[in-house]
């Protein structure tokens, strides 16, 4: 079974963000998939399916960016997922914007989201693909440009590193993650 953890913030007032671009890239993985996001517990709204004889959850946490982890570790323990079977995507400020970087694992780097999920885990230790968002400019706090939405000229980069993340999501369900990272990065 494999676990697809998207972070974000709920509600219209953040659909298209710079904060939710791990929202944006499950539901392209889900449309793609032909997975509806169709169940709500565990402070999440999630989808199962079966894709190549392999089980998949694709979920967006619902607690808010700084809470992810609590929807996170009721998910794994109810459907004894293994930390190993569990790749998160999120948005990262220090990559240009619409780079993506696969990583093994790795520190919180100030994301609060992943700060949370290492406390709820209890390790650094998993999967995740981080989306550059690039930093904000001419002094604009960091708070507000996170929860901004994409300029014009942002949108073809964000869409392909959705469409990318989704692809190399699509990966790791035939291929060891290692190769998927030597692919994607």
């Amino acid at each position: 079974m494999k676990l697809f953890i998207g972070l974000g913030n709920p509600g219209k007032q953040y659909e298209n963000t710079r904060h939710n671009v791990g929202f944006m890239v499950i539901d392209e993985l889900a449309k793609q998939l032909n997975i509806t996001l169709d169940k709500a517990k565990f402070n999440g709204v999630f989808g199962t399916g079966i894709i190549s004889g392999e089980k998949v959850i694709l979920c967006k946490p619902l607690t808010y960016m700084n809470l992810s982890g609590e929807c996170v570790r009721p998910l794994i323990d109810y459907y004894h997922i293994d930390v190993e079977d569990l790749i998160v995507i999120y948005d990262d400020l220090d990559l240009p914007t619409g780079k993506i970087r696969l990583r093994t694992k790795g520190s919180a780097g100030g994301h609060n989201g992943i700060k949370s999920l290492i406390q709820h885990l209890g390790t650094q230790e998993f999967k995740r693909i981080r989306v550059g968002i690039d930093r904000p400019k001419n002094g604009m706090k960091v708070t507000d440009y996170v929860l901004g939405r994409f300029t014009e000229d942002e949108k073809p980069f964000i869409n392909e590193a959705v469409l990318k993340s989704a692809e190399a999501c699509k990966k790791w369900l035939s291929t060891p993650f290692l190769q998927v990272m030597n692919e994607f990065n």
